[in-house]
């Protein structure tokens, strides 16, 4: 978290803190509600104040849309969401997580062991691929050799297609399926 953003929510914790005390005070007539508007109608209206005032209430407010708006979470997010962007001296190439998801279903395709296949990609900070395969297969297959091939095959599509190297391949073996059923 920047500090700009500590700062932020210290504050708003600060006020909110000091909001819920006065409330509180005045509900159990602790405070006199004469006494609480006297000083806030006070501060409103003296001359230094209300300036200091004003200058505080447009920092809460450029502090809030900053917050609510310009979100790194959300950025990140979003760009997680989008894909890879690579950008060369000729512009940019956007390869979104559906292309890259339709180049794992063309690799498994080949695999006649293969029902039916998932696959969950993601992407991290320094656009490093995993993907997550969930695959019903056949009975009477040797999982681990087909999980080699998987990834392997995964990786070369992935490779040969867009030139990105994909960091794992994980596969997860969701259901068995008897060979009459096909």
């Amino acid at each position: 978290m920047k500090f700009l953003e500590r700062f932020a929510l210290v504050v708003y914790s600060y006020i909110v803190l000091l909001l819920a005390v006065v409330v509180s005070l005045l509900i159990f007539n602790w405070l006199d509600l004469d006494t609480l508007t006297e000083m806030t109608e006070t501060l409103i209206t003296g001359d230094i104040s209300s300036k200091v005032l004003l200058g505080v209430n447009a920092l809460l407010i450029l502090l809030s849309l900053k917050c609510i708006f310009f979100d790194e979470s959300s950025k990140e997010k979003m760009r997680e969401a989008q894909g890879i962007l690579l950008k060369n001296e000729n512009g940019e190439l956007m390869i979104t997580k559906d292309t890259l998801d339709n180049m794992v279903k063309k690799a498994v395709v080949g695999f006649e062991e293969v029902k039916d296949c998932k696959a969950k990609i993601s992407i991290n900070q320094n656009n490093e691929i995993s993907i997550t395969l969930y695959i019903a297969i056949n009975e009477n297959v040797v999982i681990k050799d087909l999980a080699i091939n998987l990834q392997t095959k995964v990786k070369e599509e992935v490779k040969n297609s867009a030139d990105l190297d994909v960091k794992t391949v994980n596969v997860k073996i969701v259901n068995l399926q008897d060979n009459q059923n096909n």
